[in-house]
């Protein structure tokens, strides 16, 4: 089950960001990130509602540019957003005032201080000067359901190892959609039976 939670190496070297939240409470935080999308992000919020749960939306600026209204529906759905970069960017690959300037970029369509850089790739420089003005969020559970070689029966087995305060990562993106459907409808089902209230991440 390693390849769906995070090394507690990654997490010491990185600790100024958030992988899960500090709480005894029976909490889960369900993100979903890559979207809005006009079909998916509709679909992931009916979900959520049949089992009043809220999340979090890590959206990349410039699908919010194309669908407005899409975002507004999940502000309206009183879920939190997040910034993920203008164009989903791999922090690695451009330096640090690029990467600075594509999430202003998207701040001017995702009023949010919550940031999750795109593949969780972020250098030392972009993270110190990020951290002065955005809350950074990576998780502790990921679902890899962008993956469409998933074996779901096991992606299920280890979403469902879920403890208080654990951050999911899901997508509503194309890619991950087929696995997505069979994903959400049973986790969600399953955190509710177990007591967990699935909450929206606070900045």
């Amino acid at each position: 089950m390693f390849k769906y939670t995070i090394p507690h190496v990654l997490i010491r070297l990185f600790s100024s960001c958030t992988w899960k939240v500090n709480t005894r409470d029976k909490e889960l935080y369900l993100t979903f990130d890559d979207g809005p999308h006009p079909k998916i992000t509709p679909w992931v919020l009916q979900q959520l509602q049949a089992y009043n749960a809220k999340a979090t939306f890590f959206c990349v600026g410039e699908n919010v540019q194309k669908f407005p209204e899409i975002y507004a529906q999940i502000v309206a759905g009183q879920h939190a957003v997040g910034n993920h970069t203008m164009q989903h960017i791999k922090g690695w690959k451009v330096n640090k005032d690029a990467y600075l300037e594509n999430i202003q970029q998207a701040a001017s369509y995702i009023n949010s201080s919550l940031f999750r850089p795109p593949y969780g790739q972020i250098k030392w420089s972009q993270l110190r000067a990020l951290s002065k003005q955005y809350k950074i969020v990576m998780w502790s559970l990921l679902s890899r359901d962008y993956d469409k070689q998933l074996i779901i029966s096991e992606s299920l087995t280890a979403m469902k190892l879920a403890t208080a305060g654990d951050i999911i990562v899901f997508h509503d993106s194309e890619k991950a959609y087929e696995q997505l459907k069979q994903l959400l409808p049973p986790l969600l089902a399953h955190y509710q039976e177990q007591g967990f209230k699935m909450k929206a991440l606070q900045a």
